[in-house]
């Protein structure tokens, strides 16, 4: 893999605090959702956050 800029660095950090805030906010409707559906929609929306977290990760 290639060295990375200072700017790229700044780039995905940026990204990867995104996904921190939405895997957050995504988990806390999904606890406070009552609707089973809606609940759900939430749960997958953090998994995938946390997914692309992951994947992020990896170029560090």
């Amino acid at each position: 893999m290639s060295e990375l800029s200072v700017l790229d660095l700044q780039n995905l950090y940026h990204l990867i605090g995104g996904c921190d805030t939405a895997y957050s906010k995504m988990t806390d409707y999904a606890s406070q959702a009552e609707d089973p559906e809606i609940k759900k929609l939430f749960q997958d929306a953090a998994d995938s956050a946390m997914q692309n977290r992951q994947d992020l990760m990896k170029f560090l």
